[in-house]
């Protein structure tokens, strides 16, 4: 049964693979979770992209999307985002396009342009290790973006090239980002804004913020931010702090290059933590929003004051995938109308 909620929440999915678990698992879980979204009323399913990582199952966006959308019915589903450096931007118009030919209007396109991975992988992506050093990130969207509109300038070496299939509009673009960079070109093109606060230590208000003030009128007529934020509820206090360790050690293994799957609670309750792991730890907690419906849904509602966020998107990490279930259900839950 659909919520109606007074916050729109969303979900952003990396397709965590648990340790004991399959990769397989792993996707099954997150379509198993779409469905969930779907009914519960959440606005949009949004897939990352990242690479070389044991505990990250979403390595392509466009295929979990085109799988996602097939199970559900009303939610949006898209990409949190497809890092652009990446991909020829051609590549990814035509990707995207025909995702909004099977599924129209219920289609996102969310654009980052971090590689997702470390550097090592991120030249086995491009074939070119200088393509690390060069910024031409904005060239690329504006390529995209003409891709998507079949208007090149006269000059252009493209301009005879068309994006397929034809006639299909490219979905909407949304550029994400942890820092004003994003922000600042989101505003200048009029396009939506999302802030990744699941991860970043700068506080969310001053892109978020500045790019409500900067903002042009483009592909949207007014400006539209999300706010990503990493949550994990539970029925109390306790349970949802005893869930979120698994993440705690996962975030100390990636900071310190020894990835691996998703740990349980207990195996995380029980690691040896040196002083520094420890200040990595609670480093990481401070980007965390844990705790029971009540705590949880009052730290979103003032970080949506402070942010003048126009969506919440829900990043929820558990070794449980039940346990991930019933969090975005008390969430919705807690976030519906009196």
């Amino acid at each position: 049964m659909s919520l109606e909620m007074s916050v729109v929440l969303s979900v952003l999915d990396v397709v965590p693979v648990s340790d004991g678990a399959s990769a397989g698992e792993a996707l099954r879980n997150s379509l198993d979770l779409a469905r969930l979204a779907d009914r519960l009323g959440y606005a949009r399913h949004w897939f990352a992209e990242h690479h070389n990582m044991p505990i990250i199952g979403s390595t392509t966006p466009a295929v979990m999307i085109a799988m996602a959308a097939e199970v559900t019915e009303r939610i949006r589903v898209g990409a949190g985002g497809v890092m652009l450096p990446n991909h020829a931007p051609l590549q990814v118009a035509e990707t995207f396009k025909m995702l909004e030919a099977l599924h129209p209007g219920r289609i996102d396109l969310g654009i980052g342009r971090a590689p997702g991975t470390d550097p090592t992988t991120a030249i086995a992506l491009r074939r070119d290790a200088g393509a690390l050093g060069a910024e031409d990130f904005p060239e690329r969207l504006a390529e995209l973006i003409a891709f998507g509109s079949g208007r090149f300038p006269a000059n252009h070496p493209f301009r005879a090239v068309v994006a397929m299939p034809e006639g299909v509009p490219l979905p909407p673009i949304w550029l994400l980002g942890s820092s004003d960079f994003s922000a600042r070109m989101a505003a200048q093109l009029g396009m939506g804004f999302g802030f990744a606060a699941h991860f970043s230590p700068q506080p969310a208000a001053g892109p978020m913020l500045g790019y409500r003030r900067r903002f042009q009128a483009g592909a949207l007529e007014r400006p539209y931010s999300i706010l990503t934020v990493s949550v994990i509820c539970a029925e109390s206090g306790a349970e949802a702090e005893r869930l979120a360790k698994s993440m705690q050690l996962a975030w100390v293994r990636l900071r310190t290059g020894r990835m691996g799957k998703l740990p349980s609670p207990e195996e995380a309750a029980a690691h040896p933590y040196s002083p520094i792991e420890r200040e990595v730890v609670e480093s990481y907690r401070r980007l965390q929003i844990v705790g029971d419906p009540d705590a949880v849904s009052s730290r979103i509602r003032a970080m949506v004051a402070e942010t003048e966020a126009d969506e919440v998107m829900v990043m929820t990490t558990t070794h449980s995938h039940a346990a991930r279930l019933r969090s975005y259900e008390l969430l919705a839950e807690a976030l519906a109308p009196a």
